[in-house]
């Protein structure tokens, strides 16, 4: 199985990235019907930003702290807290693609048009357009430290992209946060 997939780390995130997204953009375009998920009551579906946000928050620990222990050598301590936040973001995934499909799409900005136009959508572009392309490279990088020892990973790209991947990711969970505060704090 390791050999398999150290022979195929492109193709497997290739094909691990388009179902991924695939599901994003089905359930933020209405094409996953409601019928699709189980009805929860309206106190969990309000609660689900709230829990998103407290993932992000979490995640954004377990990668700086997981940044900080491969800088200091500690290499399982980082995979540790490396798997950690990718478990995180597919929780934070699922329940906000969970909500995204129970609510029937994208509920719309509650402030100013203003503010819409000037402040939320790009920051909401940014976050959305990061957060899309991180999926491959969460991808390729998670797939070569499955498939490769430790000494191996020195011979290979992870730690290249694993730095683009960590600095976009953090970036892109703190623009949630934003994203977050405006709609269910400020408006």
């Amino acid at each position: 199985m390791t050999v398999v997939a150290r022979e195929r780390v492109p193709l497997l995130t290739a094909l691990l990235s388009v179902v991924s997204l695939a599901l994003v953009f089905g359930a933020a375009g209405g094409v996953i019907p409601q019928s699709a998920v189980p009805t929860v009551p309206e106190w969990v579906l309000e609660a689900i930003p709230t829990i998103n946000v407290l993932i992000s928050i979490t995640a954004i620990g377990t990668i700086l702290t997981g940044i900080r222990a491969i800088r200091r050598g500690a290499v399982d301590r980082h995979r540790m807290l490396m798997v950690t936040s990718f478990l995180l973001f597919a929780g934070f995934l699922l329940l906000y693609l969970y909500r995204l499909i129970a609510l029937g799409g994208s509920q719309p900005f509650p402030g100013p048009e203003t503010i819409e136009r000037f402040v939320y959508l790009p920051v909401l572009a940014i976050h959305i357009l990061l957060a899309i392309v991180c999926i491959p490279l969460l991808y390729y990088v998670l797939l070569l430290a499955m498939s490769h020892s430790v000494g191996e990973l020195y011979k290979t790209r992870h730690a290249q992209i694993g730095r683009i991947a960590a600095t976009l990711w953090l970036i892109s969970f703190s623009l949630g946060i934003v994203v977050y505060v405006l709609l269910h704090i400020v408006y």
